[in-house]
């Protein structure tokens, strides 16, 4: 079943430009969800009493217009299929018309949280939790193809601000981290994100940047080159072309 609710932008969820950032938007996805789960009876207590949560492993996220301060909107989300121990969950946001102005596709991985291993969805969960109609969209792959050629930026560590209930780097914080190597002024359309590892308080981070014509991918690994995720920003075609 769908899930909404609604929300005003809040001066503390903006930037120096007077909108919300693509992770304040993760932001409200991830709250959104949550929300959802709590609602029906699943939520944070009652997965963490079973020793399992939903992680996630994969964003696509576009965004046709950006919430402005003091704006009111509405948050939604669905999930439109499940597969073995994968969930499959869309979100959009509304404006006051009901326009919707930015929307997403995510798959999720039911998991142990003792053994960090995937396991078989639990029936009556599904049946609490819904199915609706996907969204209409262009679905990229779960896999973000990776660049032939990147720079390597300086290292930097994991912080308590990064970490939240699970113990492991939020997936906004992720996004946020990867957008500090984006060049000024650019506007984000399109953002994919991929999560391959979780990193944790005192690790340490190695980006690694590519600027192409079409796209900007960042790169978040460990001291080995492996990513912790990989994130790929995209700008509208006609801002390319300027």
């Amino acid at each position: 079943m769908e899930y909404r609710m609604k929300h005003r932008i809040r001066y503390s969820e903006i930037g120096a430009d007077h909108l919300v950032s693509i992770s304040q938007i993760v932001r409200y996805f991830q709250d959104c969800s949550t929300f959802q789960s709590e609602d029906i009876g699943y939520g944070l207590r009652m997965t963490e009493a079973k020793n399992k949560a939903w992680l996630l492993l994969s964003w696509q996220i576009i965004v046709d217009r950006y919430p402005a301060f003091g704006e009111e909107i509405s948050i939604g989300t669905w999930a439109y299929d499940w597969k073995k121990f994968y969930g499959y969950r869309n979100f959009d946001i509304k404006d006051k018309s009901g326009n919707r102005i930015a929307y997403a596709n995510s798959i999720w991985i039911y998991t142990d949280t003792q053994t960090m291993l995937p396991v078989k969805l639990d029936s009556e969960e599904i049946q609490a939790y819904g199915t609706e109609p996907r969204i209409d969209m262009d679905y990229a792959p779960r896999k973000i193809r990776l660049p032939k050629e990147y720079e390597e930026k300086n290292p930097f560590p994991i912080i308590k601000a990064h970490i939240d209930t699970n113990h492991h780097v939020n997936n906004a914080q992720y996004i946020e981290l990867a957008g500090e190597f984006l060049p000024n002024h650019y506007h984000i359309h399109q953002v994919r994100a991929e999560y391959k590892h979780a990193a944790v308080l005192h690790d340490m981070i190695y980006p690694r940047t590519s600027a192409q014509t079409d796209r900007h991918v960042v790169q978040l690994c460990n001291e080995t080159g492996v990513p912790y995720v990989i994130v790929e920003f995209k700008e509208k075609e006609q801002e390319q072309q300027i």
